[in-house]
């Protein structure tokens, strides 16, 4: 029975981090950008404790770092951008950055399941990405090159060293 408990435990903290994804965006979309960003930086709470609580119990599943991928892809890749393309003035730049944004993520997110690396992370994380749109945000402040620069971020081949 506390081995089962102990299995969803971190897979129900990801279902928070992607339950606060989707709330940044319905928020978002009713307006509310800075109850949207806030949202964002509660996800990234649940990120952050998954993890290590699966470490901790010695629960890690595959399954378990798949479904962080996808809530991650919401979280910190489309609810940052939707956040940055409703508070920034309509260009074809703002347009490039709010598609590549998402895109670059899920890119960063397939090749490092794909190829997992031990202490570090080849490309800036998408929560590390996402977290600075998420302030930005907070602030009704948007800058599509801060943005385009993050993304590109995420698929360079630049090490970032694991917290």
């Amino acid at each position: 029975m506390f081995n089962q408990l102990a299995k969803a435990i971190p897979n129900l903290l990801t279902i928070g981090n992607l339950l606060c994804g989707v709330l940044s965006i319905t928020f978002n979309m009713s307006g509310f950008m800075v109850v949207a960003a806030i949202f964002i930086f509660v996800s990234a709470v649940f990120d952050l404790l998954d993890g290590r609580v699966a470490r901790k119990l010695k629960v890690n599943s595959e399954f378990g770092v798949e479904l962080d991928s996808l809530a991650d892809i919401v979280s910190f890749g489309v609810a940052p951008a939707l956040l940055f393309h409703s508070i920034s003035a309509p260009s074809v730049l703002t347009s490039l950055a709010f598609i590549l944004f998402p895109t670059m993520g899920a890119l960063r997110l397939a090749k490092f399941s794909v190829k997992p690396t031990i202490g570090y992370f080849k490309g800036l994380p998408i929560p590390a990405a996402g977290l600075p749109l998420a302030g930005m945000g907070m602030f009704s402040y948007s800058n599509a090159w801060i943005t385009l620069i993050l993304a590109f971020l995420m698929v360079s081949p630049i090490r970032f060293k694991k917290l």
